[in-house]
């Protein structure tokens, strides 16, 4: 008799927590959550796992974190944050993840907005920021610290530590909140970036996860559901990781491991043996990067046999009926030589890897196949959770996203937009219904603002946003708008505009402040022409040092890291500008894309 899967069927599942609780029964004693200690992965098992829980839900509950409440989860990827999660659930209450990246501004925008009196950060350092913005925050917020000492924090804001939450909570039992919660009740909050620049909240249920964790099931069960193990390193505050890092791999039955941090990643890899990966297309470009610069310091001869393969694996999902046998032979011959050698770097084991988050090259996602990785993209957005579409593992189509998963009913707008509905839709944007009901309409079909087809298969081909969104190459979602605002509250900026999509960090043009160029051109005795200044070095210089100093309160992510000044300015005359001002990003990329391109 065959045995049991270790996948769980969430379609019969009330809430998160218990599916959690549920596999923690069925997988007990096996390890889970895999972390460094000593410089070694030692793991927690599910039933230790499942105690913290219980004991951290029934401290919150001590220190008066009710059902309905919100609560901030600010950590690194570590076993707290799942254990954290989970317990927040449990409670009844709403998880609130936040970037540890996030400055006070940030942090202070979020416990204003979701009206959080309750947050959890994991290190001194990393509270510093989240203090600041609760003594400034509307209303009295609590903090529960990870790690260290509550006495090394010097604020009026009540601290307490995660060892004297657990240790009120410890012994007591599953809270009845657990057994009482509903696949519609909210479970979490998460921030994504909107088109006015300020975050919004937006309302994920238990539900909306569950289904996404149904399609993804679907998704992968043609490669065989048996021991899985993930290695995780994705912010979780961010959905997709929320999803893939955290309950994908509970439904699955799966062991977790958390990378020490993005440099260590290969090493880790080795070490944790991932059997999938998911991840955002900057790192598969990464690690392209990483796989063609190792290349140049072997001989001659195993350069030659990685590009026969390379080639040959090409040709072979492009074309394959026009492979000569000769062909046929040595790409069984290279698939030892070559390819297993390339697996062995990823740990060896993987079924697959995920692209998510962000468009993929095409080329990026054609070399992994070539090399015997296949690589499965799909589509989503924070507003699905996130989860509408992917490449099924025997049916790649990698100019795609693949088809909707299970759970997802998808058509097409009269204008090409993509519309999506089911469970996972979200509730909602906190606080927000007039975003709401102009992304969500009557019959609930979610208006995601990227623009597409159906091909003949049913595969999901996006070819545009509709709305004006950069997305860069690692998934986070970026406001333009509220990047070239903080940069223009610069006096010798006049306009700005970033760029960035499908890229690792942000460019910009600047167009600098007409009265500025006149200063300053009489201070130093120049023509008070742009055409002469873009090339005075004092003057560049005095650029950027506003433009970094512009950025100091941004996330790292909406930093711009480099730029070049426009010649001009952007008018409605040039067609750079709309009649009300805005400008035309289209209009401006066809002038300046070569150049900001040539910025990476």
């Amino acid at each position: 008799m065959a045995a049991a899967s270790p996948a769980i069927d969430t379609r019969s599942i009330s809430s998160l927590p218990a599916m959690f609780f549920e596999q923690a029964e069925r997988h007990s004693h096996r390890p889970f959550l895999w972390t460094k200690r000593d410089n070694n992965y030692q793991s927690l098992s599910w039933s230790e796992v499942r105690n913290q829980i219980i004991a951290l839900a029934n401290g919150l509950i001590d220190i008066g974190v009710n059902s309905g409440d919100r609560v901030m989860l600010v950590a690194e990827n570590r076993p707290e944050w799942l254990i954290s999660d989970i317990a927040i659930m449990s409670v009844g209450a709403v998880t609130v993840p936040a970037y540890t990246s996030n400055t006070a501004v940030n942090h202070l925008h979020i416990l204003n907005d979701s009206g959080a009196r309750t947050a959890i950060v994991s290190t001194a350092s990393m509270a510093k920021p989240l203090i600041t913005a609760a003594v400034e925050a509307n209303h009295k917020v609590q903090v529960v610290l990870i790690q260290g000492d509550e006495t090394a924090i010097e604020s009026e804001i009540d601290v307490k530590t995660w060892q004297d939450l657990i240790s009120r909570g410890t012994g007591k039992s599953i809270p009845s909140s657990v057994g009482a919660a509903r696949r519609e009740d909210l479970c979490c909050l998460i921030y994504t970036s909107g088109t006015a620049g300020l975050p919004k909240g937006v309302m994920l249920s238990h539900g909306a996860i569950l289904c996404n964790c149904y399609g993804a099931t679907d998704l992968v069960e043609t490669l065989g559901i048996e021991n899985e193990v993930f290695l995780c390193f994705l912010p979780l505050a961010h959905a997709y990781e929320h999803l893939c890092g955290v309950f994908f791999p509970t439904t699955l039955g799966a062991e977790i491991y958390y990378a020490e941090r993005l440099e260590t990643l290969s090493t880790n890899m080795l070490e944790a043996r991932p059997t999938i990966m998911t991840a955002v297309p900057r790192l598969y470009e990464t690690m392209r990067q990483r796989i063609l610069q190792g290349l140049k310091r072997q001989g001659s001869a195993r350069q030659r046999l990685f590009y026969a393969a390379l080639e040959i694996g090409k040709k072979r999902y492009e074309c394959p009926k026009a492979l000569t046998l000769y062909e046929r032979f040595l790409d069984i011959f290279l698939e030892r030589l070559v390819r297993d050698a390339v697996r062995k770097r990823f740990g060896g084991r993987l079924k697959a890897i995920i692209s998510g988050g962000a468009p993929l090259n095409y080329g990026v996602g054609l070399f992994f196949t070539a090399l015997g990785l296949p690589l499965l993209q799909g589509y989503g957005q924070t507003e699905a959770a996130p989860l509408i579409s992917a490449n099924p593992p025997k049916r790649v189509k990698l100019r795609t996203v693949g088809p909707p998963v299970k759970g997802v009913d998808t058509k097409i707008a009269e204008d090409g937009e993509i519309l999506v509905r089911g469970e996972m839709v979200m509730k909602g944007y906190w606080n927000d219904p007039d975003s709401t009901i102009a992304t969500v309409d009557e019959n609930g079909w979610l208006h995601t603002g990227d623009i597409g087809h159906l091909d003949k298969d049913g595969y999901l081909e996006i070819t545009d946003r509709k709305k004006d969104i950069i997305v860069n190459s690692s998934g986070q979602n970026i406001s333009p708008q509220r990047v070239e605002g903080v940069l223009c509250l610069e006096e010798c900026i006049e306009q700005a505009m970033v760029f960035g999509d499908q890229m690792p960090y942000l460019t910009g043009l600047i167009v600098p402040a007409q009265d500025f160029i006149e200063d300053w051109s009489k201070a130093h005795d120049c023509r008070p022409e742009l055409e002469f200044l873009v090339a005075n070095e004092d003057f560049k210089e005095y650029i950027s040092k506003s433009v970094g100093r512009a950025c100091e309160n941004l996330r790292v992510f909406e930093k711009v890291r480099k730029h070049i000044i426009a010649t001009h300015t952007f008018t409605s005359e040039n067609g750079q500008l709309t009649p009300t001002l805005k400008i035309r990003r289209h209009a401006i990329l066809r002038e300046f894309q070569t150049e900001l391109e040539a910025l990476y």
